[in-house]
């Protein structure tokens, strides 16, 4: 299985991931354009994906769905109240949309999506985990806080993309206004990097690497999020960056 962070950030979120010759993106924030050449980069074509997964409503998630389709003729994967909510960002018009719901497993061929309902205040938000029947992959961000049966989804992994979004520090002494940090760090908003950080600690060692994601610009650091988490977890796995302007390497598992 192999997992590219195209984009992480809320500036516009794109996971790859191939798993047993089924390839996904999970959301659709970065443009048609982005997402076509960063594939390109790693020598992938876009037109060659099987299908979209949506995770939640927001638009740095959503904003190029109906390019993806449109342009590219990619299926989306998304429930109907995350669809109907995402509609306010104007997609466009949507052909071959296939409705799921939270909670419920996805099959592409031997591969199984896992949907997990999320608290995050998105209008019906999930993470995923690809199961291709030798290794298990999330793509966990926006989360909302560290919800009941996370350690228990996380300790099922051998990788994942987790959400490390704000430093508490930061954010508290930051320039936005006091609703947003209230939200931020409330239940319905994400995970700080502490929080991620005793996530993973409490994995049972099953995880061969951990993919950082969701980084703030505002009220996180790239080396804020690499030390709170060393010093949490130790050297006990790889730890990678998900950037917020580029595609990243490709992380195999």
């Amino acid at each position: 299985m192999r997992m590219i962070s195209l984009q992480s950030g809320s500036n516009g979120n794109c996971i790859y991931v191939e798993a047993d010759g089924v390839r996904l993106l999970v959301d659709a924030g970065i443009s048609g354009r982005q997402a076509e050449v960063r594939l390109n980069q790693h020598g992938l074509d876009i037109r060659q994906i099987d299908a979209v997964l949506i995770s939640h409503d927001h638009v740095d998630h959503t904003r190029s769905l109906g390019i993806f389709q449109r342009k590219y003729a990619l299926p989306a994967y998304v429930t109907e109240k995350t669809l109907a909510a995402a509609r306010r960002h104007r997609l466009g018009n949507l052909g071959d949309v296939r409705h799921f719901d939270a909670g419920t497993r996805l099959c592409f061929g031997r591969v199984t999506v896992e949907t997990v309902a999320t608290p995050h205040d998105g209008a019906d938000g999930v993470a995923f985990v690809v199961d291709d029947g030798r290794s298990r992959l999330g793509i966990l961000t926006d989360l909302g806080h560290a919800f009941a049966g996370l350690d228990d989804l996380v300790a099922s992994l051998d990788a994942v993309l987790i959400e490390s979004n704000f430093d508490p520090d930061l954010l508290a002494n930051g320039p936005r206004p006091e609703y947003v940090k209230q939200r931020v760090r409330g239940p319905g908003g994400h995970l700080s990097n502490h929080d991620a950080a005793e996530v993973l600690h409490r994995a049972n060692g099953r995880l061969r690497w951990a993919c950082l994601g969701h980084l703030s610009e505002d009220n996180n650091r790239p080396d804020l999020v690499l030390s709170t988490h060393q010093a949490i977890l130790g050297d006990r796995f790889p730890l990678h960056l998900a950037s917020r302007y580029a595609a990243g390497q490709a992380l195999d598992v």
